[in-house]
């Protein structure tokens, strides 16, 4: 693959093979003195049904919507009270409003009916341009507009002139990009990846080795096949394949006391205590997602190739994350030109056991759902300066967090000497990273430094708050799904590597 320094931050890299400029992915490969970023071609998703009841997503999995209204009252003590009595008893799992009438309970709950019974999921008011005296509100609700329960509301809505001012309007559902909206729909992901288990280029170390490409396709094939559920199928790595890891694994462990994060080395400690993570064996996929998932509720999953930059961080926000399984070439131990198995369980891994870092990942996943381009390059570029390669102030010196710097012992020791004046530290602050050029042949030249793990989620989360969307979204972390507060319309969108 040949490289070419960006211009700016959606600057491409050219496969030879077909001369198509792509645009790039969230994660770094590093691993020595080299690293890359990976794109694929272009594809696009399956047709998606754009009406206003089912969801169609992707392979045909459809979602119930939600429905909404808006309303002109008089802006009057009791007035919102007597339109949302019609909705019935169920709103907002127990929200309060203050009534402002004198003697009456300011409990919303406790005076509604019993008639309909539909779940309120978001309320919006704004004064009326026209009159002072009036009110326009807007009111999401769980249904669809063909429930009979739905067109009750509607109707006497619409039959209570005595509080509400002129017509009741149907809202229209926002469309924004297609998005998973249960775990099952990332199993869709596995379509849109350049099979980068067997496309090596020429300059990769293991292109002319023809049992090592056989190899890598065997791993990819028993990827391919996975689905959400399934156990993650289990590698009989080979001696020559678990030397490689232990070279990598013994030379970056000499670093780690004085170059990784704390919290980065109490969770190693943690696996080798646990007889997940040694220098003798090449740790499972599935022993590493279970030992996560019981600590934070973050999983991971096998992936056959590379995911475009909105799939990678779609996924976070279910606490997945996608890791390869095959290894680099024995050849060059110390240098990968992708991901592979050492990047992911030495950089990322350990930091999942941290609630902090999780949550952190999670965070950003959630930000990419229905996102759009601009922001998902944004996110990604958060991803980069954070996840990748974040440092923190820490012990009176720069610490590593990101799996970039964690699994390069190059970079590693570039990032967090104090003599190293080519290197400059900068506060974490996600409103200029994400701003921020890199290069992606040569170490970073500039890295963000957090004060803790803590600061750098808030500061994340907070500008995550920032992005505008038509809607926001909530995570149940025990069905593993997200909902929506308004009604949407997925598009389909044009995958990008």
């Amino acid at each position: 693959m040949r490289l070419r320094l960006p211009s700016s931050l959606s600057a491409a890299i050219t496969r030879r093979s077909n001369h198509r400029p792509i645009a790039p992915l969230p994660w770094p490969l590093i691993i020595g003195r080299q690293h890359r970023r990976f794109h694929t071609m272009d594809t696009h998703v399956l047709p998606l049904d754009s009406s206003d009841g089912s969801v169609l997503i992707r392979g045909g999995v459809s979602q119930r919507n939600v429905c909404g209204v808006s309303f002109t009252l008089e802006d009057s003590k009791g007035s919102l009270l007597h339109a949302l009595r019609i909705f019935g008893e169920s709103l907002m799992g127990g929200a309060h409003l203050t009534q402002g009438e004198g003697g009456r309970d300011n409990s919303l709950i406790a005076c509604l009916s019993d008639k309909h019974n539909v779940n309120l999921t978001r309320i919006e008011n704004r004064p009326s341009p026209l009159n002072t005296h009036e009110q326009m509100f807007y009111v999401h609700f769980e249904g669809q507009w063909d429930d009979g329960t739905v067109q009750s509301v509607v109707r006497e809505l619409e039959n209570s002139p005595e509080f509400i001012k002129g017509h009741v309007h149907r809202l229209r559902s926002s469309e924004v990009p297609w998005f998973p909206r249960r775990l099952a729909d990332i199993d869709q992901f596995s379509k849109s990846t350049l099979d980068a288990g067997t496309d090596l280029d020429s300059d990769h170390p293991g292109f002319s080795d023809p049992e090592y490409r056989k190899r890598r396709e065997q791993i990819v094939e028993q990827a391919a096949q996975y689905r959400s559920g399934q156990a993650i199928p289990r590698i009989d790595y080979s001696e020559s394949e678990v030397g490689t890891w232990a070279c990598v694994y013994d030379k970056l462990k000499t670093l780690f006391p004085d170059m990784a994060c704390n919290e980065f080395n109490d969770a190693l400690r943690e696996l080798e205590a646990a007889s997940i993570y040694s220098s003798s064996a090449i740790p499972q996929l599935q022993d590493v997602s279970d030992y996560l998932q019981r600590r934070t509720g973050f999983t991971l999953r096998p992936v056959t190739g590379l995911l475009s930059g909105r799939d990678f961080l779609n996924a976070l926000a279910f606490r997945v994350f996608f890791s390869t399984q095959y290894i680099r070439h024995h050849s060059q131990p110390l240098y990968t030109p992708e991901p592979d198995v050492c990047h992911e369980l030495m950089g990322h891994a350990p930091m999942l056991l941290n609630k902090d870092f999780a949550d952190f990942s999670q965070i950003i996943g959630l930000a990419s759902l229905g996102a759009t381009d601009e922001d998902i390059r944004r996110l990604a570029t958060c991803y980069w300066f954070s996840v990748e390669f974040g440092v923190l102030y820490q012990d009176g010196g720069i610490k590593a967090y990101g799996a970039g710097l964690l699994s390069s012992f190059g970079e590693l020791q570039h990032a967090t000497s104090p003599t190293n004046t080519k290197v400059e530290i900068r506060a974490w602050d996600p409103w200029v990273a994400c701003r921020q050029e890199y290069p992606i042949t040569t170490y970073q030249p500039i890295y963000f430094a957090a004060t803790s793990l803590a600061e750098a989620k808030e500061k994340m989360l907070s500008f995550c708050e920032s992005i505008k969307k038509p809607f926001c979204i909530r995570y149940d972390s025990e069905a593993r799904c997200v909902v929506t507060d308004t009604a949407i319309t997925p598009k389909p969108v044009s995958i990008k590597f």
